[in-house]
């Protein structure tokens, strides 16, 4: 056996007679959960911390936001509604900003067509929203993701999505409610 010694990503490695050329990977979103599905009933899908507000931590069928639990929050305002915290500071690993303030911005599937296409009871169009990091909340789904359509963006959320799910998308800054209204509603 020749010994190796990695030096670094790049740099050429002998193995043997020939070399191979280690290459840069760009960062997958390929997780556990997404991988295994079923593991979705114990373990939550994790969450790009700097995205969300301070103190946010998923659970299997929530997410929670400075001690405020989503699915609460929805119990007691219904949907269309807001919750707004410290923004983290992009890097530290969820150290809170004395300055800036991030949103959640909770709602429900009102419909999906059959291209999938999905309509909320709220406008996100108006709001600086975080879509790559929507999240089904209110209940565990064990099936395999796939690419939806919010808002001109594709979001991924499990296939089994169904009118009357709640999704919560993390949003930059202070949102109001004011700003989610939809035509319909109006």
């Amino acid at each position: 056996m020749i010994p190796v010694r990695i030096q670094g990503i790049g740099d050429r490695i002998p193995l043997g007679t020939t070399t191979c050329l280690l290459q840069r990977r760009r960062p997958s979103s390929v997780t556990l959960t997404s991988i295994l599905p079923t593991l979705r009933a114990s373990i939550p899908d994790p969450l790009t911390i700097d995205r969300w507000p301070e103190w946010t931590h998923p659970t299997t069928t929530d997410v929670i936001v400075s001690g405020v639990s989503m699915l609460r929050l929805v119990d007691i305002c219904d949907t269309p509604c807001v919750h707004i915290a410290a923004a983290v500071i992009p890097g530290t690993h969820g150290r809170p900003s004395d300055r800036e303030q991030a949103s959640v911005v909770v709602a429900r599937i009102t419909s999906i067509d059959r291209l999938g296409v999905l309509t909320l009871d709220a406008d996100l169009g108006a709001v600086p929203a975080h879509l790559d990091e929507v999240r089904m909340i209110g209940r565990t789904s064990t099936r395999h993701t796939r690419p939806f359509q919010l808002g001109g963006a594709a979001v991924t959320l499990p296939e089994d999505v169904a009118v009357g799910d709640l999704v919560a998308v993390p949003c930059a800054g202070s949102i109001s409610c004011r700003q989610l209204r939809t035509a319909a509603a109006s």
